[in-house]
């Protein structure tokens, strides 16, 4: 009997250590395939897997009380570092980080202020300045769309930026813009994407930007349909609708994910805030085989002047979350 517990004692610690060695991660609602923000994350985790040869867990909520339950349960089983994806989960972050002080935690798009917390936030609204230059550029009507998910600061930083992009070209260009919802159910609803767009258009938008996760699906196929542009977001979209898609507003949240999975392996997980912009290529537009077609030289010569006077500091990008204002015009 003795042997016997001795063991099981010492299984109890080799699969200790095995979880301990994995790192795991939660996504938001949406699930992992939604083409644009989890879906980077998912990315950055196999990317991690692919070139380290480490395996990791993970979990697609289906509500809000299982953030709070996945990270507690990753934590009790050893699991670190336990990451997170999304604004929402801060609260949960924030209660689970402090009942398990020797696990690591991470958490994208939100700062959570405990000891053993990274959090990882990006400067979408630069990134969005950018793709407004394109959309600018690219209008033929003057007119031009943005469609957010959840009615939130941080979709409205996106907005903000965009606008401000849009209008350092043409001053007299107009901006529509709305949101799909006030509920988390905002970032997965296709249908409602394509009719906001569809109605956007209707007022003579001709390039649509979507900041909405799933949602976002749905803005693309209506544009598509109406032979009109859309800009994507989060992952690259452009191979969604090929030369449909003017450009998508990348936001390495694969890069922050593969990092803090890559950082905790290794021992060097650091904690505290981290901020990505387009100096630190944390944000910017991309340009592939997809939307060669629709980008002209005149177009990537103004995003490349933009990018270099960002990083100067000679454009500085307003950031909505700084006083939920926009100086470029309004966001709804």
């Amino acid at each position: 009997m003795k042997r016997f517990v001795l063991g099981l004692l010492a299984a109890s610690a080799m699969t200790a250590t095995a979880y301990a060695e994995t790192p795991a991660i939660v996504y938001d609602l949406g699930g992992k395939f939604d083409k644009s923000f989890n879906e980077a994350a998912f990315n950055g985790a196999e990317q991690f897997k692919e070139e380290t040869g480490t395996e990791y867990v993970e979990f697609e909520i289906q509500n809000e009380a299982q953030r709070e339950q996945a990270l507690r349960r990753f934590a009790e089983r050893g699991h670190s570092p336990v990451i997170i994806a999304g604004f929402s989960a801060a609260q949960a972050v924030d209660k689970v980080a402090q009942e398990f002080p020797d696990t690591e935690f991470a958490i994208i798009d939100m700062v959570v202020d405990q000891p053993n917390v990274r959090s990882v936030v990006f400067k979408e609204q630069e990134g969005s300045y950018l793709a407004g230059i394109m959309a600018a550029k690219a209008s033929e009507t003057g007119t031009v769309g943005f469609v957010g998910g959840m009615n939130v600061p941080l979709i409205s930083a996106f907005a903000c930026g965009y606008v401000g992009g849009v209008k350092s070209v043409n001053p007299d260009a107009e901006v529509i813009v709305n949101y799909t919802g006030d509920t988390p159910a905002a970032w997965n609803d296709p249908v409602r994407g394509g009719e906001i767009t569809n109605a956007q258009i209707s007022q003579g938008a001709d390039v649509v930007y979507a900041a909405a996760g799933g949602t976002g699906i749905g803005v693309l196929q209506a544009a598509a349909d109406a032979g009109k542009l859309s800009v994507g977001v989060d992952s690259n979209q452009n191979h969604l609708q090929p030369g449909s898609v003017l450009t998508s507003m990348l936001k390495r949240v694969d890069v922050a994910v593969m990092e803090a999975m890559k950082d905790g392996m290794e021992g060097n997980f650091s904690t505290g805030v981290q901020v990505l912009g387009v100096a630190e290529d944390g944000v910017g537009v991309a340009i592939d085989e997809n939307n060669e077609p629709l980008v002209t030289e005149e177009m990537m010569q103004a995003v490349e002047e933009a990018r270099e006077k960002i990083i100067s500091g000679e454009i500085e990008v307003h950031d909505f979350r700084s006083d939920n204002t926009c100086p470029y015009g309004s966001v709804g």
